[in-house]
């Protein structure tokens, strides 16, 4: 087996496949003179409305701000618990507490590790007041049932979709059945860009109208402000994903192929736990995630893979309510045992996985995982 080099990334390598794509849309940026809510942004929110099936889209600093916004615009704040789950990166429960919201944490599905709606039903009470479901790793979360929960007690619904950008379920788009939707366009997403940015995208006016507001100081109109703050997508940013926007689709399914070799390479492979894919479900694989059946393997396991050239990572090792101080002063309610969850962020390893990976760099992982021996 020769030694190849595997990284977890491939972003030169895409900007590379649409340089000219990309460098044309910097240069008409630059070229403009407007480069903070010029015209370039206004043309990447109304592709991206386009695109989700939605009335509005508005570009936002990050993806965390995406959710805390939307969050203010609600009319969530002090007192008000969400509920979302415990095996998701950190910023999914931080923005809960910058709109000083109570953050609930429930458990995972065993196989999907999205949220489970069984979960969410136990841990909901007088103040709850929307469910925040995380579509973790490229894959929805069971948002029919979680609409239907919602519908019975008068919640609202808010999809982190940080990680799941042209996935859909069996019967429904992401963003159908929830109040808005917010994604990061950090440049490890599905769709990301050089640096920081972010998303809304809803089709409830008043929530486009008070988010926009926000995101600049509290102004739809020049010189007149109230309460807000600055989180803008800049108009680089801008360009830079209306360029990669019209990729999305075939990026994903490359990830999807990427994914199928990975499971019919490694089944049979004793020591680990593959991802399970919904059935009818689009899983983009934001993350190809394999679960060590040992939680005590999975450190010797990353380590092994990086010996041998494979760059393997973990997504999230430690669950929320395990980070050290945990909550910190914040509000937060932990709802039923979390064992799924913590099963997840204790076992949990993510392979090489980006559209521009090679066929022989994906044999080669299968390759070395399967030589592996404790």
């Amino acid at each position: 087996m020769a030694d190849i080099k595997v990284p977890f990334y491939g972003h030169v390598l895409q900007y590379e496949s649409i340089k000219q794509e990309i460098d044309a849309k910097i240069q008409e940026v630059i070229l403009s003179g407007q480069y903070v809510q010029g015209p370039m942004l206004k043309k990447f929110e109304e592709e991206l409305a386009a695109y989700a099936g939605s009335k509005y889209a508005i570009g936002v600093g990050n993806g965390t701000d995406a959710l805390w916004l939307v969050f203010m615009a609600l009319g969530l704040g002090p007192g008000d618990e969400l509920i979302t789950n415990a095996n998701t990166f950190f910023a999914t429960a931080e923005a809960m507490w910058v709109a000083g919201c109570t953050a609930v944490l429930v458990d995972c599905d065993e196989n999907t590790r999205c949220i489970d709606p069984a979960a969410i039903r136990k841990a909901i009470t007088k103040r709850t007041k929307a469910i925040v479901p995380v579509h973790l790793y490229g894959q929805c979360a069971p948002m029919d049932e979680i609409r239907k929960i919602a519908d019975e007690y008068g919640l609202f619904i808010v999809e982190d979709n940080a990680q799941a950008i042209d996935a859909r379920g069996d019967k429904f788009k992401i963003g159908e059945l929830s109040d808005a939707v917010c994604t990061s366009f950090i440049i490890q997403k599905n769709l990301g860009t050089f640096g920081d940015g972010g998303a809304i995208w809803t089709n409830h006016q008043y929530i486009n109208d008070k988010v926009r507001k926000l995101r600049n100081h509290g102004s739809s109109k020049r010189d007149h402000h109230s309460y807000g703050f600055n989180s803008r997508l800049d108009d680089l940013h801008a360009g830079v994903l209306s360029a990669k926007l019209k990729h999305i689709g075939a990026w994903s399914d490359r990830r999807i192929a990427i994914a199928k070799k990975y499971d019919e390479g490694l089944k049979g492979v004793d020591s680990i736990t593959l991802p399970y894919a919904r059935p009818g479900y689009r899983h983009v694989y934001h993350l190809y995630e394999i679960e060590t059946k040992n939680p005590a393997d999975r450190n010797l396991l990353v380590n092994y893979l990086v010996e041998k050239g494979v760059d393997a990572k973990t997504h999230y090792s430690i669950a929320i309510h395990q980070q050290e101080g945990f909550p910190w002063g914040k509000d937060a309610r932990l709802s039923g045992p979390l064992t799924n969850a913590e099963k997840n962020a204790a076992s949990c390893i993510s392979l090489p996985m980006f559209p521009e990976l090679t066929d022989d760099q994906v044999q080669y992982v299968i390759d070395v995982l399967k030589a592996w021996k404790k």
